[in-house]
């Protein structure tokens, strides 16, 4: 299945004047989800840490545990497994969310630093909130993936908008793309995601990206989930272009995320291989590459490894292929063998056809 194609799209865009595109380097957002720990202090510190790290942005998430779910007791509105097994859902959320309040000055926080904020809605309140604080764009996260009118609302801003996948089916994928850019959407990214929490590295399935950026005529990445910075990284070098992942300042702290989240220094080496594999991709070249040119002298080639007298028969006994690589190749022995020299050649004289009959 193809969703609605946007010619531009392979093109890429711009989030608050970063280009966004498959030719582009990676942009990383240090997600801060709920592990400010319900301390303003500790998200202004996260983000600081962030720019700190090199994150391109930081990703807030903005609802209220009644804007997300029901302050209820039932068994639907329980939490069976993982890391928030037994909790009420209203619980969760209530100790997760980031304050209404807090977001105009971890917007103005972000301006200061000198990196982007934005945030991830879950409903139209959410919206107009952001849009009053000029959010740059909006991220859908997987679990709001099949919410269409959530979508429309977000992409008629016109800002871009990044879709995370986790759960969602090929055509539930094309239903969200769809729909982001009839309604006008400044432009789509999909993140391949697992939403689990950690995610299992052999679940990961990365060649997925490719298949998301081809299929869907979009700009791809991951939302990363699993532990550590190892599954990122690959993903660069498979074509993802935004990877997302959650920060913390220490797992020790606690929070909702923190055991799936990277501390500051993990972070930095995040941004670091990210980079690193994008750059590394380079182009396809069989060229000889600058840095290498040193070492041409360490090849092998052909040397006089006794003393050879004029006149004399080249054989296996006086000429070697040795380093280092100054002389003839080794592939020209046998073109060698039986010629006689012109003059004297000394142990250790590089083999040229000037100095053979």
């Amino acid at each position: 299945m193809k969703a609605v194609v946007d010619s531009a799209a392979s093109r890429g865009f711009a989030i608050a004047g970063r280009e966004i595109a498959q030719h582009s380097p990676p942009y990383l957002i240090a997600e801060l989800s709920g592990n400010h720990n319900g301390k303003l202090d500790r998200a202004l510190a996260l983000m600081a840490a962030a720019k700190a790290a090199g994150a391109d942005a930081v990703k807030l998430q903005t609802y209220t545990a009644d804007t997300i779910t029901l302050d209820h007791d039932g068994p639907d509105f329980r939490i069976d497994g993982g890391p928030w097994a037994g909790r009420r859902l209203y619980d969760l959320y209530n100790e997760a969310h980031t304050p209404w309040e807090w977001h105009e000055a971890l917007f103005a926080r972000g301006r200061a630093l000198g990196i982007t904020v934005f945030s991830t809605p879950f409903d139209l309140t959410a919206i107009r909130l952001l849009e009053d604080l000029g959010a740059p764009a909006y991220k859908i996260a997987s679990f709001e993936v099949i919410d269409l009118p959530l979508i429309e609302a977000a992409a008629r801003t016109g800002k871009p908008l990044i879709i995370s996948t986790g759960m969602a089916d090929l055509g539930e994928i094309g239903e969200a793309v769809a729909a982001a850019r009839m309604a006008g959407a400044g432009g789509v990214v999909l993140l391949h995601c697992v939403s689990a929490y950690p995610a299992p590295p052999e679940e990961a399935n990365l060649a997925t990206i490719a298949d998301l950026a081809a299929r869907f005529d979009v700009v791809a990445g991951l939302s990363d989930h699993t532990l550590g910075t190892a599954v990122a990284m690959a993903a660069v070098a498979l074509g993802a272009r935004v990877i997302e992942k959650h920060v913390t300042l220490a797992r020790a702290d606690g929070g909702p995320d923190s055991a799936f989240s990277l501390e500051p220094s993990e972070l930095a080496q995040l941004v670091e291989g990210c980079r690193a594999s994008y750059a590394a991709l380079g182009r396809v070249s069989y060229e000889r590459e600058p840095s290498e040119r040193a070492n041409l002298m360490f090849r092998r080639s052909l040397y006089a490894v006794r003393d050879i007298s004029a006149g004399e028969a080249i054989t296996e006994d006086n000429v070697r292929s040795i380093r280092p690589g100054h002389g003839l190749a080794p592939k020209y022995l046998p073109a060698l063998l039986g010629r006689k020299a012109r003059a004297g050649i000394a142990r250790g004289t590089a083999l040229s056809w000037s100095l053979v009959d």
